[in-house]
């Protein structure tokens, strides 16, 4: 391939280099705020949830092997490590249990990324009030999900993971933002970013390593930021280029124009989503579907003989792989498992996913009823309703229910509300925070944007 080909889209990296270090608190709109107010809660509590879980524990304990010089905390502990290892742990906390904040084009959950990085930052430099958290958040959000959109849903189809490939510009834009990074800056900063992008797909059918590839990404943006300082140079036109660059490498289908689309103006970090399920946001709405199935007709796993689950291509892909009990990671991906354990459970949280759950006969026996496809209607509806869902029960009796729901709960387009979140909150961090301590996180994170430092959010998340 020739060197000399024309750019993807003409400074594309320069120009969101230059918005994201010059967006002030003031440019953000009120409602996308409220928005990251909402996903800091849910990201510290997918944080303090996931940093106790045995595969982020292994990350810890080699971090703390190194025995870097502690300046940033592990969250849910006393212990410290450097700001790298800090974001390298907690981000790989923060996606450990498949319960972090959604943005559905860019396949990213932004919050597992942005807040172990900001908050490792948060330590290093001192006083940062909230109004600063915010609007670096934001540069994180819309940097990284807008790299996101424009590798498009190919980058998946292509076999990488998102999380790990777009997410460092997430980190990498949030930390170059609360270091007030000048333009030339944060352009080294992203070009440092695209080359440490990495994460494959394959994680997803059992590898602890997939929650691993959130953590990496958050410690790649820290280093991208503090590698810039130190006078590295990045490459200039690491989105756009056409050679080598990170849409033309990692895409072999990219849209290149949703970089760019809109920049100011529409806002990519509200339109992030939530999590009501611990598992793989492409399969709720079919989960939901048979929830209400079940309920609006008393069926019971025993009344139900097959039930058929149209699903979009990305979906069908991500999902509805044979299931094998290979660990957490492939239950909480795999839509057969998941599909049987709301059956039974009616809900999908820590229990169920234990060691006697994932092997249980009850609910190998029922995957078997289980049938997915790819539907045609869906298919052609294109990728924004590609966590739609079309749900057929055909009960021992012969009859045959039918729901479809094309918005997943916690989407934008059927959120959840803030009440739904703290909720949420409350049942992630339960055993973890005392009551006293969750509602005292709640009413900080509520009104973040009037802290002049963040030293009472940093006491919680931490064991002092």
């Amino acid at each position: 391939m020739s060197t000399e080909n024309s750019p993807l889209v003409p400074n594309a990296s320069k120009i969101l280099a230059d918005f994201a270090s010059h967006l002030q608190y003031d440019d953000i709109p009120q409602a996308v705020v409220e928005r990251m107010k909402m996903c800091v809660l849910d990201s510290i509590g997918c944080c303090l949830h996931g940093v106790t879980l045995p595969w982020t524990k292994s990350v810890e304990n080699m971090v703390m092997d190194e025995g870097a010089t502690p300046v940033a905390s592990i969250f849910g502990t006393s212990q410290k490590t450097s700001v790298g290892n800090a974001a390298l742990v907690n981000g790989t906390a923060g996606h450990a249990f498949e319960f972090d904040d959604m943005h559905k084009e860019s396949i990213l959950h932004p919050g597992s990324i942005a807040i172990p990085v900001l908050f490792a930052l948060v330590e290093k430099l001192g006083k940062v009030s909230g109004k600063e958290f915010l609007t670096a958040m934001v540069c994180g959000y819309e940097v990284g999900t807008r790299v996101g959109n424009a590798a498009s849903i190919q980058l998946f189809f292509d076999g990488f993971h998102p999380q790990g490939t777009s997410g460092v510009f997430v980190g990498a834009a949030a930390a170059g933002r609360m270091l007030n990074f000048n333009p030339t800056l944060m352009l080294d900063c992203l070009g440092i970013a695209g080359s440490q992008a990495g994460g494959l797909m394959a994680a997803q059918e059992g590898a602890m390593v997939k929650r691993f590839h959130s953590g990496r990404a958050a410690q790649s943006g820290i280093y991208s930021a503090l590698l810039a300082q130190k006078g590295l140079t990045g490459i200039s036109n690491v989105l756009e280029a056409a050679y080598g660059g990170y849409l033309s490498t990692y895409s072999t289908s990219p849209k290149p124009e949703r970089l760019l689309a809109g920049l100011g103006e529409v806002w990519e970090a509200g339109q992030v989503g939530y999590k009501p399920y611990a598992c793989v946001t492409s399969i709720h709405s079919s989960l939901d579907a048979l929830l209400l199935i079940m309920k609006n007709h008393q069926l019971r796993p025993e009344d139900i003989a097959r039930i058929d689950v149209g699903l979009s291509p990305m979906t069908f892909t991500h999902c509805a792989w044979e299931y094998k009990a290979q660990g957490v990671t492939a239950a909480q991906m795999n839509l057969y498992f998941n599909i049987a354990s709301v059956a039974f459970d009616g809900v999908l949280f820590t229990e169920q996913y234990s060691e006697a759950k994932l092997t249980d006969p009850k609910l190998t026996t029922f995957m078997q009823k289980v049938h997915a496809y790819i539907d045609p209607d869906i298919e052609k509806m294109g990728v924004a309703y590609r966590h739609a869902s079309r749900v057929k029960v055909t009960t021992t009796k012969g009859e045959v229910v039918l729901q479809e729901i094309l918005d997943r709960r916690g989407s934008p387009e059927n959120p959840l509300s803030k009440s739904d979140i703290q909720f949420k909150f409350k049942n992630v961090v339960s055993g973890i925070l005392s009551e006293s301590q969750i509602d005292e996180m709640i009413e900080l994170v509520d009104q973040l944007e009037t802290l002049s430092d963040l030293d009472p959010i940093m006491a919680l998340l931490t064991r002092q």
